[in-house]
């Protein structure tokens, strides 16, 4: 008589262990996900404000060429397009509504000013605004600077349009207080630098 062997097959499945490094695993990769994301978010919204930024600073330098006859004068009483002054909900003057007509140029240039800077406190978060004639606008070590530096009497100074806002510390270890740099900050530098020229105007290369 044959006799019969049965065979018991044995079935192993993970411990407890096992799948417990299996979600730590995975935690920390939702987390690196969730932190590129928050990085790509930023990035992004740092991009557009430089964009609208440069914008602003380009359609300032074409009104100022198209009203070069009050754009070129160095006196601040007779030049509204110099200023380092912002101020939030002003209103266009009255010579540039419809059916309303500036008396002179620089009526027109007060009037482009007002509507001009008005956008600017409402696009760009803590901006900061210098114009001015500056022979120096970067510093000894090629950074851009705030102040404005007066140039030879005999020598024709350009205006340069500086622009600047809050941004995003790239210090990661940054406290909360830190975490933002702000345009009126001493130590702050402008995000934008460009002069204001007879032809196109164009990014002032640093020395």
């Amino acid at each position: 008589m044959q006799k019969r062997t049965s065979c018991i097959q044995t079935t192993q499945g993970f411990t407890m262990i096992e799948v417990l490094v299996a979600i730590l695993i995975l935690s920390f990769g939702m987390l690196g996900i969730v932190g590129m994301q928050a990085f790509a978010l930023q990035s992004n919204r740092d991009a557009k404000l430089y964009s609208e930024a440069t914008g602003l600073a380009r359609e300032l330098a074409e009104m100022m060429r198209g009203n070069n006859l009050i754009a070129i004068k160095t006196d601040a009483a007779e030049n509204p397009y110099l200023t380092t002054s912002l101020a939030a909900n002003e209103s266009p003057e009255d010579c540039l509504a419809v059916g309303s007509s500036c008396t002179n140029n620089k009526d027109v240039a007060a009037a482009q000013m007002t509507e001009w800077r008005s956008r600017v406190s409402t696009t760009l978060p803590g901006a900061r605004v210098a114009i001015c004639f500056d022979s120096a606008p970067y510093d000894d070590k090629g950074l851009p600077q705030w102040s404005c530096t007066a140039g030879a009497a005999d020598v024709d100074e350009i205006i340069v349009l500086k622009l600047g806002w809050t941004q995003r510390s790239t210090d990661s270890s940054a406290s909360d207080a830190n975490a933002s740099i702000k345009a009126s900050n001493n130590n702050s530098r402008p995000q934008i630098i460009l002069p204001v020229t007879g032809g196109n105007p164009f990014p002032l290369d640093p020395p």
